[in-house]
Parts: structure tokens; C-alpha cells; sequence
């Protein structure tokens, strides 16, 4: 998701091993008993604690307990909960769905984004998961692939092409975490509803916020910030596509 620097070893994860795990590329057979769980099966387990409980509520322990099998057992498969992770984070946000037919660049990654901004939703400790130096595995290099694709013949260079996936990733993430933390503070109730009850018996002290605050609780209910934001950040990424197109020369 982010522009990930790959090092061999990470926050002491050996690479080589995350590697193998990821991208399905053994070295060699592994000594013990005749394997019985699945890589799968393993990660799935890992969300179900880590949506339940977040990541300081997932262990090896844990996960063992729910797949019926010894921790030691577990480690044949996994080496440690930095590499479970990793499998988690690979396995929960999966592939985008394929693009919508005749769709431009811009339909191509307003689609990407919201599709992005829900699985963060939905799997809320992935926001900490995708932060820092670390490997990434091929759905990731798969969401990557579908904006430069989007963007291939727009004139943006390829490193704006990079960079676009970043801004658009950085508001996602922003805006799935804003939503699952408003959500357990206050559940059922519109971002405004907590300004709006510090500002009661305060409007004339902030009067342009109160004004504000009665127009958007007049509007329609949904995910406002992140259509708002989504729609200025590919306004702006259609005036630089513009104006690369005028300064070419003519032929």
C-alpha cells in the first residue's frame, strides 16, 4: 500500500522465510510430521482474533487454540506473529475487484479507493499492519498494479504514478480509521453530533463552525469526507493530466 522499502531483515523478521510464505516459493522441504493446516486456514484465523481484539489482542497462542492445534505446531508453518501478520494483511485485503467496464482513469480509481477505504473498514488493525518498512506480498503488488494501469498513457510519469497510489491510500486509511473510531465512541451517530454538542450555549463564540455544523447535519447521511476528499484529490490529478497534455508539443 505504501511505498514499502524491502529489506532482508525487518523489526526482526526474516525476509527470506516471508518471502517463501508469501510468495509461495519454498526452499526446501521443512522436517516434521506431514503438514494438516493451510497457510489460508492460518491467516483467517489470525483476522477473526485481530478484527475481534485488534493486533495487541492476536498470539500465536491464540491462533493455535482456535486452528485445535499446539503453539509449537503452529510454528512449524508460521515462524512468529510479525510473519502471521504479514499473511493476514495479504489474505484480508486480497484482490480489487477487476475495473468496471468502459471506465476512464478516474472511474477506474474512485472505484480503487472506495474498495481500499472498505477493507480498512472492515479489518481495522490492517492501518497499523501497512505502516513502516516491510515485504509485500502479491495482492498488495496487485492493488499497486491497477493505478499505474489506470494511469498508463495519461503522461504522468511513472513515479506520479506511484505517488498517486500513496495519496490515495493515505486517504483511505485516514478516513476508514476516523470512521471505525467515531463508530466505537459513538455508535449510530454523524461525525458533526459530537461537535455539535460542545458548541451548545457556545455559537456565538464560533459561529461560522455552527453555521457549518446545521448545514452538513442537514445533508444526506454516508461517507461525506471521503467522497469530498476523494472527488478534490482526482480534480487535482486530472488538472496536472491537463496540463501535461497542453505542454506537449504539437505534431
Amino acid at each position: 500500500m505504501d511505498k514499502c522499502e524491502v529489506r532482508v531483515e525487518t523489526g526482526g523478521t526474516d525476509n527470506r522465510r516471508l518471502y517463501e510464505l508469501l510468495w509461495g516459493t519454498p526452499s526446501g522441504p521443512r522436517r516434521g510430521p506431514r503438514p494438516t493446516l493451510t497457510l489460508d486456514a492460518i491467516a483467517r484465523a489470525g483476522i477473526a482474533i485481530a478484527d475481534a481484539d485488534g493486533l495487541d489482542g492476536l498470539t500465536m497462542q491464540r491462533v493455535a487454540e482456535s486452528l485445535d492445534v499446539t503453539k509449537m505446531a503452529l510454528y512449524r508453518y508460521v515462524p512468529g506473529k510479525a510473519e502471521l501478520v504479514a499473511l493476514m494483511l495479504e489474505t484480508a485485503m486480497g484482490e480489487p475487484s477487476p475495473p468496471r467496464t468502459g471506465a476512464d482513469w478516474r472511474g477506474q480509481l474512485d472505484d480503487w479507493t472506495r474498495q481500499m477505504f472498505d477493507r480498512f473498514r472492515r479489518h481495522p488493525w490492517a492501518n497499523a499492519a501497512t505502516v513502516g518498512p516491510r515485504l509485500p506480498g502479491p495482492n498488495e503488488l496487485a492493488w499497486l498494479e491497477r493505478v499505474v494501469a489506470a494511469l498508463t498513457g495519461t503522461g504522468l510519469t511513472g513515479g506520479e504514478q506511484l505517488d498517486v497510489a500513496v495519496l490515495l491510500v493515505g486517504h483511505a486509511r485516514n478516513l476508514a480509521q476516523h470512521a471505525t473510531a467515531t463508530a466505537a465512541e459513538t455508535p449510530g451517530q454523524p461525525r458533526e453530533a459530537g461537535f455539535a454538542t460542545l458548541l451548545r450555549g457556545r455559537e456565538e463564540r464560533f459561529p461560522a463552525l455552527d453555521v457549518a455544523l446545521r448545514s452538513a447535519a442537514a445533508q444526506a447521511a454516508g461517507d461525506q469526507a471521503l467522497d469530498f476528499g476523494l472527488a478534490r484529490i482526482l480534480d487535482g490529478i486530472e488538472a496536472l493530466i491537463a496540463a501535461r497534455a497542453a505542454s506537449r508539443p504539437a505534431r
